[in-house]
């Protein structure tokens, strides 16, 4: 998988990737770069001498549908030959790190159009090849995911999925986030992109590697041709800020309210080094909003991988369940109860059964041959 093992990427859009750039770690990080222009965004980085692992991400799965006849669609633009290996000759060509398969946006239940992806990259057979899996997230729920397991476990090299579903897929339903570490546990190579939490919920149960989505919009994906759907707070006015010790994002303008006559949070990552957290309160403040984010889950990554293989898991456990204990510590302290609330996700991973160090991927519990996978 040319490095990407154990790796914590951030995905980025195009315009903001120097944002970010400063606070990547070339050892366990690299980035995704997500959008229309990722590709031309790959080899300017290139050209300017940049030698870290970056990956890029066209996003067509936002705008298309797989479907049985065209698992793998264009983007309108009049080509010639396959559409998979024009793409995968066009991402490695202009310097990507490895490519992703440009597969359609999966929707729920379309079994075919899986399967005719995975035939096609199972026939590709190329080292430097990640198979994408952009799947509604209802995939994960019922039988669904024992056929997904099916499919994926019959595509040798590496499988990056990502999730599909309006604000919080993961949150959906109760058994997502169980079956999304069934997936990790189950599948080799199984990667997580364009995701939140999950990606270091992910890593902590095995996965190959996965990319934490630096705006809203990259940490899921909208089933197209829906409508973005917003938060009950509306769009924002300010920008997303992670409060590290609440594992979740606020807007910059309500955490400044929320301190406004109390001593607020101090950040010590390596962007803020010292700045409290209620500075962020403007959009002037993206690009400082942005660092800090990428700084303060970079953070993240390296206390992650300092833990042994095997108690990985448990250790997220514990980090999510600590921060949620934290919520009623902060909501005294600046004495208004209910103020900050854990988002449903954290509540799933501090939950969710930890296994015991000494199991192991187990095979799937259908068969997998990819082309004859059980079916409703």
């Amino acid at each position: 998988m040319s490095g990407l093992e154990g790796r914590l990427l951030l995905q980025a859009l195009p315009g903001r990737v120097s944002w970010i750039h400063e606070q990547l770690d070339s050892v366990r990080g690299g980035l995704v770069i997500s959008g229309p222009s990722s590709l031309n965004t790959v080899r300017t980085l290139r050209e300017d001498g940049f030698a870290g692992l970056v990956l890029a991400d066209p996003a067509l799965y936002t705008e298309q549908a797989a479907t049985e006849d065209e698992p793998f669609p264009t983007d309108g633009q009049l080509s010639f030959g396959d559409p998979l290996e024009n793409a995968v000759a066009d991402q490695l060509g202009r310097g990507a790190s490895t490519a992703l398969t440009p597969t359609g946006y999966l929707r729920q239940g379309d079994l075919d159009a899986l399967m005719a992806a995975a035939r096609q990259v199972q026939a590709l057979d190329h080292p430097r090849v990640i198979f994408a899996v952009p799947v509604d997230v209802a995939w994960l729920r019922g039988d669904a995911v024992k056929r997904l397991i099916s499919v994926l476990h019959a595509v040798s090299g590496a499988k990056a999925l990502m999730l599909g579903g309006q604000i919080d897929p993961l949150a959906r339903f109760p058994e997502a986030v169980g079956n999304l570490v069934r997936i990790v546990r189950q599948v080799p190579g199984v990667a997580l992109l364009r995701t939140d939490l999950a990606a270091f919920g992910a890593l902590a149960h095995g996965a190959a590697f996965t990319a934490f989505g630096t705006t809203s919009g990259l940490r899921h994906i909208v089933p197209p041709p829906q409508p973005a759907k917003t938060s009950r707070n509306g769009g924002p006015n300010s920008p997303h800020v992670l409060v590290p010790d609440l594992m979740a994002f606020f807007l910059g303008r309500k955490i400044a309210d929320r301190y406004a006559s109390t001593q607020p949070p101090l950040c010590s990552c390596a962007a803020c080094q010292g700045r409290g957290l209620d500075t962020f309160a403007t959009m002037s403040e993206q690009k400082a909003a942005a660092a800090h984010n990428a700084a303060a889950l970079t953070g993240w990554a390296r206390q992650l991988d300092a833990v042994v293989a095997s108690q990985r898991a448990g250790w997220w456990q514990r980090r999510c369940q600590r921060a949620i204990d934290h919520y009623d510590v902060v909501n005294a302290a600046i004495e208004q109860p209910g103020a900050f609330t854990p988002p449903p996700q954290l509540l799933r991973w501090a939950q969710l059964p930890v296994p015991a160090p000494e199991q192991t991927r187990t095979p799937p519990t259908t068969g997998g041959d990819g082309g004859r996978a059980e079916r409703a």
